[in-house]
């Protein structure tokens, strides 16, 4: 048998290795957050000088480390899970559980997010819609779009996770190790 994995499991560590290389870049820009946001503060109440660019500019990066960083988290199992049972259930039937919580509720609701919000992203790019502050940003199109990368990102994500909850529900993959307690 060879190392090499199939074309499906090739393609969920690839989706892992780019969301991750991606999360990773966004949450940097949490160092851009703090220092922007000083510089703003600084200036606005030491000097009386309005930054509405670096204003906005510390916004778009709140978005992306938020909504950019959100299949990462996904993919460390880092987001918030109330899981009575979960935790103590076997590797094989935690991967039942990612199977149908991808299928039921993950791919659906991010599809839908995905379709709820093309009108309004695609509106603003239609106009190359620019901030209504004077000296903002005139780039909210892009803004508004880093919805559809959460969307694009969570949706890989949920396939890769389901590649592998799949090969672990089948016993072609080992399963992770349960931690009790």
């Amino acid at each position: 048998m060879s190392d090499k994995p199939s074309f499906p499991l090739a393609l969920a560590y690839l989706i892992d290795a780019l969301n991750s290389w991606f999360g990773k870049a966004c949450a940097w820009l949490t160092v851009f957050l703090v220092i922007g946001t000083a510089i703003v503060v600084v200036l606005r109440y030491g000097f009386g000088i309005g930054a509405t660019a670096l204003q906005e500019a510390v916004l778009y990066a709140h978005a992306l480390v938020f909504m950019g960083a959100a299949a990462w988290v996904l993919q460390r199992n880092g987001h918030v899970r109330v899981d009575i049972f979960y935790q103590k259930f076997s590797g094989r039937r935690q991967a039942l559980v990612e199977i149908f919580g991808n299928l039921l509720f993950l791919l659906p609701v991010t599809l839908f997010l995905g379709w709820a919000s093309w009108d309004y992203v695609s509106n603003a790019w239609a106009t190359f819609e620019a901030s209504s502050e004077s000296g903002g940003l005139k780039f909210v199109y892009l803004q508004k779009s880093i919805i559809l990368v959460l969307v694009v990102s969570l949706v890989l994500q949920g396939i890769s996770n389901l590649i592998k909850a799949l090969y672990i529900f089948s016993g072609r993959l080992p399963a992770p190790e349960v931690k009790h307690g």
